[in-house]
């Protein structure tokens, strides 16, 4: 059996992205019914090599998509464009502040600022539109991966990152609390950028050991959020908008592009 190609995708609320080594993809779904696809190389590719730099390289790979994406398919629609999303990131960052000048030791303080940061991309995924596109994006690739139907989650979803993210961001900025009061701010953002590379570091181990108990116990917090809010069951007419992205996606992945 020929090596399957290792995808990735992002939910829109009317529609999916898919993105490969070397291309992407995406179909939306308009408000007439009609079903638009485009698809592209992708300009700008990370290199993987590197340990703790390829997880946020990787992030700015995809992040990378979304201006060709926007020119391509104008009435693609952005998850963090919702008002919802907006307003929580500025409830996010007020609670973030308050948590700082609180009277909490440390460790919570650095928790509960971790727990609130994540409070827009919850809201983001709130909206049925988009958990259902998100469950509809997992059932296309998962069930490509797999060779069988699979269900609305999937083990390299993105939530997965909750706990890694989490525990390491709790430990470095509870580290960088300690540092000199002039170097607190430049600590912490470094605490912020090592957050991440761990992060990404320890979500790759998870998915190569998903029964060892700790990687288990990492990935709980995220299956949990997948499960119960970051995705729904999908229409039909939504599993043939992922299925279309996908498609497109593979197609220019296996006619081969640039170098």
């Amino acid at each position: 059996m020929a090596e399957k190609i290792r995808l990735g995708g992002m939910a829109l609320p009317n529609g999916v992205l898919v993105h490969g080594p070397s291309s992407w993809a995406c179909a939306i779904r308009h408000a007439d019914g009609r079903l638009e696809v485009a698809s592209d190389y992708k300009r700008f590719r990370a290199d993987d090599s590197t340990p703790l730099l390829r997880g946020p390289a990787k992030l700015l790979e995809a992040l990378a998509v979304l201006p060709a994406l926007r020119r391509a398919l104008p009435a693609a629609r952005l998850s963090f464009e919702r008002p919802a999303v907006l307003a929580g990131l500025l409830a996010s960052a007020v609670g973030v502040r308050v948590v700082r000048g609180s009277t909490l030791g440390p460790a919570a303080q650095e928790l509960l600022s971790t727990v609130f940061a994540f409070t827009p991309a919850i809201l983001a995924l709130r909206g049925s539109e988009l958990a259902a596109y998100h469950g509809a994006e997992h059932v296309s690739i998962g069930s490509y991966e797999h060779d069988e139907p699979r269900a609305r989650e999937h083990e390299r979803c993105g939530s997965h990152l909750v706990g890694p993210i989490v525990l390491t961001s709790a430990l470095g900025n509870a580290l960088a609390a300690k540092a000199p009061l002039q170097l607190r701010g430049p600590a912490r953002v470094a605490a912020t950028l090592g957050s991440l590379a761990v992060s990404t570091e320890l979500f790759a181990w998870m998915v190569r050991n998903p029964e060892n108990r700790f990687a288990r116990a990492l990935a709980k917090p995220g299956h949990e959020l997948q499960h119960r809010v970051g995705t729904s069951e999908p229409s039909r007419e939504q599993l043939e908008v992922a299925e279309a992205a996908l498609a497109a996606c593979l197609e220019l992945e296996e006619r081969g592009g640039p170098n």
